[in-house]
């Protein structure tokens, strides 16, 4: 093999919200003890949900698979107000809501702006959770846009009255584009704050331009249902560099090490940093370089659920 220096992207990992949903499971873990549900993946990365089945947790994708009087957390997506109302008629005994606060500012601002008479342009991705979750809160005032061609063709009653708030993980990059039509189309729309935008995505999504300006080679650890994890393929692939997602260094394919000095490595907002080391530690092993570049220092923090503040 080849490759003699590995770079490692700063930030990477595990952001604050991801922080904050895992912690809400590993201290009802403790509290209560399992059996223990959680509606949807509490993120999405497949060691993170393993890990946490091996412990008791199972994960639902329907309220009603939880048995009436179960412990019940809601993931770091958020959900809409009909799956808050089926675990109340379920009378689950504990109901604790891990949602990411950055996500719960949007769904404060679907409902202020469906209160105020607006219609609402959601840009995301309509199967993904977030999404799903968001626009539960007034779906008779939602069109969700995915893509520009969406954009061109979305129709509202009112084009006068217009807002659009976008998916938390999608970066500034992601949606300048799909805004820059809606805006040509509804001049009078109301734009999304850029702190609707999570700065753990738009961080991890600058760090990979500047890695990828270094290497020959970018290598994206995340699940490939993490949103985040394959924009930053998309990033790295944009500046020019190949960029490969894999869940850890067990898919690393040799093919793609052919006449590779400089790999560099991040991972989604959802990893463990242990798969990033272990991924790290394999080419290190082989006798590669092992260096780190940091960017940004992230110094984020979010207050657990208080079900599970105090863990006793």
């Amino acid at each position: 093999m080849g490759v003699k220096k590995v770079i490692l992207a700063q930030p990477r990992g595990f952001c604050a919200g991801v922080e904050m949903a895992v912690a809400t499971v590993e201290r009802a873990l403790a509290k209560y003890g399992p059996p223990l549900y959680v509606f949807h993946e509490i993120v999405h990365n497949r060691y993170v949900v393993q890990d946490f089945v091996r412990r008791g947790v199972t994960f639902v994708q329907s309220v009603e698979e939880v048995p009436a009087g179960a412990k019940l957390i809601f993931s770091a997506h958020g959900v809409s107000p009909a799956v808050w109302e089926q675990g109340r008629r379920r009378q689950l005994q504990i109901i604790i809501d891990a949602t990411c606060p950055l996500v719960e500012k949007v769904h404060r601002e679907v409902r202020k702006f469906a209160t105020q008479g607006y219609w609402i342009i959601l840009v995301g991705h309509p199967e993904h959770d977030e999404i799903v979750g968001t626009s539960g809160e007034a779906p008779e005032r939602i069109q969700i846009v995915a893509d520009i061609e969406k954009a061109r063709r979305v129709s509202v009653p009112d084009p006068e009255r217009v807002a659009v708030l976008t998916q938390t993980t999608l970066s500034v990059d992601d949606t300048r584009e799909i805004i820059e039509v809606l805006s040509q189309r509804f001049p009078k729309m109301i734009t999304p704050p850029k702190e609707d935008i999570c700065y753990a995505t738009q961080n991890r999504q600058d760090a990979v331009k500047e890695l990828a300006r270094e290497v020959d080679l970018v290598l994206v650890i995340g699940s490939s249902n993490s949103e985040n994890s394959n924009q930053l393929c998309r990033v790295a692939r944009a500046k020019g560099v190949p960029a490969y997602l894999i869940n850890d260094f067990h898919e690393i394919d040799p093919m793609w090490l052919e006449g590779v000095e400089q790999v560099g490595i991040t991972s989604g907002a959802s990893v463990p940093d242990r798969l990033v080391q272990e991924t790290a530690d394999f080419f290190g092993r082989r006798g590669a370089e092992i260096t780190n570049i940091g960017f940004i220092e992230e110094n984020v923090h979010f207050a657990l659920p208080s079900e599970v503040s105090n863990p006793s």
